[in-house]
């Protein structure tokens, strides 16, 4: 048996390799050998289940947020299994897996088996990453404008299931509640100190303003991943891509989901290459009543507004995990929503 960072006791018979990043002193339950051998041998079973034998060395990575170990079940190197145990106040995911996979198979991965009562869920290798094939070069701005269309039309179909998302323990980040999400977030960090502190909160008539703005659009909430980034995409196929890592979702306007690609096609490519993914992205929330100009505009005002989500996700850690590095950016989104040019423009 091999380990790198930590323990791999419980894994009896099995090469294990285990990645704590730059987290080695991160505490979860990976360190504790009954939580590994009853995850591990439920994981078993369920490859067995699948006619399935691991045939090379564990992979684990061990994060603050969750713990997830890839089964290596054959000579390919898409030949994989993964298991994924979140945190408690993550552990939804494995629920929402199984749930997205009835609703909206076509926009993501089918898992091969769910506990949502212990947060865990058994995943099929879904194909190369987004961020590899623009990496590489095969893909650019054209296909995250594509990528951006195909997540629009999964949150649309998700909107009559918003509900049911928070029945399955999706945390809420609908507009009406930010300004007390804002409250609790500022008052709770200890990097601000009293006149930074004093200066947020003077902004909140502001924010409460831009609320009303958006709320006032009537577009109904549905499911936002909240970081969807490069590395949360899937492309299985050309112009197929299929979205995963769900631990810091939230029930919440729609649009709100732009803010991650935006910053990440506009830093990566320049300013003029977001308006064609923003544009993608809207026209497949056409006909709800917002013309076109305005359907921008509720965009503008919800981007800025994710900031608050962000903030907010930071603290979806296992307990006992020291919380510097989560007051840090979670400090650094609350500032973000306040910053640059107002009213915000996309």
């Amino acid at each position: 048996m091999r380990t790198n960072g930590g323990p791999a006791a419980g894994t009896e018979g099995v090469e294990t390799v285990v990645d704590r990043g730059r987290f080695p002193d991160a505490v979860t339950p990976w360190d504790d050998g009954e939580w590994r051998r009853e995850t591990l041998g439920w994981a078993g079973k369920v490859l067995a289940e699948h006619g399935l034998a691991e045939t090379g060395p564990r992979e684990v990575r061990v994060r603050p947020w969750s713990v997830l170990v890839r089964f290596r079940t054959g000579g390919g190197g898409r030949d994989a299994v993964w298991l994924k145990a979140g945190a408690p106040s993550n552990a939804f995911e494995a629920g929402l897996a199984g749930a997205l996979a009835v609703w909206v198979p076509e926009h993501v991965m089918t898992p091969l088996a769910v506990d949502a009562g212990r947060g865990l869920a058994l995943l099929p290798d879904g194909g190369p990453l987004f961020r590899g094939l623009l990496d590489e070069g095969a893909a650019g701005p054209g296909a995250w404008t594509a990528a951006l269309g195909r997540y629009a039309e999964m949150q649309r179909r998700l909107v009559p299931y918003a509900d049911r998302l928070g029945g399955l323990g999706v945390p809420g980040a609908r507009t009406r509640d930010l300004p007390d999400a804002f409250d609790a977030l500022v008052a709770a960090n200890p990097l601000f100190d009293a006149d930074e502190r004093a200066a947020l909160l003077r902004r909140r008539p502001l924010l409460i303003e831009l609320c009303a703005e958006l709320d006032a659009y009537g577009l109904p909430d549905s499911l936002d991943h909240c970081d969807l980034h490069d590395g949360q995409i899937l492309s299985p196929a050309p112009g197929r891509f299929t979205f995963f890592d769900w631990g810091d979702a939230s029930v919440a306007h729609p649009f709100g989901s732009l803010l991650v690609p935006v910053r990440a096609v506009r830093e990566r490519y320049g300013p003029g290459h977001a308006a064609a993914m923003v544009d993608a992205y809207l026209e497949r929330w056409s006909g709800l009543g917002p013309s076109a100009a305005e359907l921008r505009r509720a965009a503008a005002l919800a981007v800025r507004l994710a900031a608050l989500g962000r903030a907010g996700t930071w603290f979806r850690l296992f307990p006992g995990t020291p919380l510097a590095d989560s007051h840090e950016s979670s400090a650094y989104w609350l500032r973000e929503l306040f910053a640059g040019e107002w009213p915000p423009a996309l």
